[in-house]
């Protein structure tokens, strides 16, 4: 299975595939380092090239060659470390010898080669004293943060039995027709084989808090996004008007809809900061679930914590199906594969909440999905900032559309979650290169960035 807690990850952004995937490569690396090693390198190749400094690729390497990982890294700490190192120029090797790395020198971006299985790939080398090669290390960043070595199954990340897998929509529905479980309660029985219930409990709920508290934090920065474009945050402005507003005889019906946009903007205003974010299931895409879980705390009557704990393993389940048989990377399948997936993820998560059946939820997703099919990635200067943003508040609306759709029928509906899923995975594989995460194309070229 792919649990909850692959699917979420508390990190940093800009970006869970070009900036979490290379600091884990480089960590994971770093403490396999040879004792002899007198000097290591990294480069990187495809999208991880092109859009890498955008997207803080660079600086990610370099954090993790210096030890540090996602989940516990500080990001105000960031710039003196990265300061330090290209002063000293070494790092520490795990017995705590120090090993040369110039990231002027030793770190390389190359433009022209792609590697065989996917575009966001990175090669580390280690060298002794002479000069010699020691070990070498190929890793692919295949998003969400997820992190595989050449020669290392994907499907080795989903390999924990469980008492109720599923690889696809239809026998995810199988398991809940014959155990009589709910989605979230099917994928919280497969948590719960994993690790105890309270564990499982424990740690959804620090995923919750944290995307709760970055909507939060988002609502209160001010200032200008990092980054040639000089895009100015603007979720403190939005949030401030609409809470001007709640003193006006007449506000629109649709002020609603604003709500769930600056809550989504927020949270992406901050991963473009490189603040602390939660993948969901991609830090390109982290706006549109945690802005749907608050929309149903704070606007759907009754909603408990327990709700959100289910709205949470709902999406997981569906995000989970999504990754398996297609991708959740916008350097393999474009954006489809980051918004759609997390529209798809939050549709399904708040229809489950509402009281969905299994049959509404799937729905649900697939409504979702459908309306994201062919989306590509075009960030202007490799920055996750223009039309990620943005596009983020779009997703969540479409979800909370989507769950209302699922929820006024019977769940029967034409087309399936997996064929939508498999469609998804057919038009990433049809798309130029240019519109998955290269800057290459689309926006990116049509746009000034300045």
């Amino acid at each position: 299975m792919i649990s909850v807690f692959e699917l979420f990850k508390i990190g940093v952004g800009p970006s869970s595939s070009h900036t979490m995937g290379p600091m884990v490569a480089a960590k994971r690396f770093r403490d396999a380092l040879d004792p002899g090693a007198a000097r290591v390198s990294a480069e990187l190749f495809g999208s991880l090239a092109w859009t890498g400094k955008g997207h803080a690729s660079d600086t990610a390497i370099c954090l993790g060659l210096l030890g540090a990982t996602p989940a516990t890294l500080d990001p105000d700490a960031v710039p003196v470390s990265v300061a330090r190192l290209t002063i000293e120029k070494t790092i520490a090797a795990p017995d705590g010898h120090r090993v040369g790395f110039d990231p002027e020198v030793d770190l390389i971006f190359d433009f022209e080669t792609l590697m065989p299985m996917h575009t966001n790939a990175m090669r580390f080398r280690a060298f002794d004293a002479r000069g010699g090669q020691l070990t070498e290390a190929v890793f692919y960043s295949i998003g969400g943060g997820f992190v595989v070595a050449e020669g290392e199954a994907r499907e080795a990340l989903a390999s924990q039995p469980v008492p109720h897998p599923f690889d696809t929509g239809a026998q995810l529905l199988a398991a809940c027709a014959s155990t009589g479980l709910s989605v979230a309660g099917v994928q919280m029985a497969n948590e719960c084989a994993l690790r105890p219930r309270p564990e499982v409990e424990a740690g959804i709920d620090a995923i919750i808090a944290a995307m709760l508290a970055c909507i939060e934090r988002g609502l209160r920065m001010e200032g200008q996004l990092p980054g040639r474009l000089r895009v100015k945050r603007r979720a403190k402005a939005i949030r401030d008007q609409l809470v001007a507003d709640r003193l006006l005889n007449a506000r629109p019906p649709h002020e609603i809809m604003d709500w769930i946009s600056v809550f989504a903007i927020a949270v992406n205003e901050e991963n473009a900061a490189g603040g602390r974010v939660v993948t969901a299931p991609t830090n390109g895409a982290a706006g549109i679930i945690p802005a749907v879980l608050r929309y149903a705390r704070d606007f759907c009557p009754g909603v408990t914590p327990e709700h959100l704990r289910d709205f949470l393993l709902s999406a997981a389940a569906i995000g989970g199906l999504i990754k398996r048989n297609a991708s959740i990377s916008g350097a393999e399948v474009g954006c489809q594969g980051e918004v759609g997936s997390a529209a798809s993820m939050a549709a399904a998560g708040l229809a489950g909440v509402l009281g969905a059946t299994p049959t509404q939820i799937e729905n649900a997703a697939e409504i979702a999905m459908e309306h994201h099919l062919g989306m590509t990635c075009d960030p202007i200067g490799g920055l996750v900032q223009i039309p990620c943003i943005e596009r983020n508040a779009f997703g969540a609306n479409k979800a909370i559309a989507a769950a209302s759709l699922a929820l006024r029928g019977d769940g029967v509906h034409l087309v399936s979650l997996d064929q939508v899923i498999e469609t998804m995975r057919q038009t990433g594989a049809d798309m130029q290169s240019k519109y998955k995460e290269t800057s290459q194309g689309g926006l990116a070229v049509n746009v000034p960035e300045c």
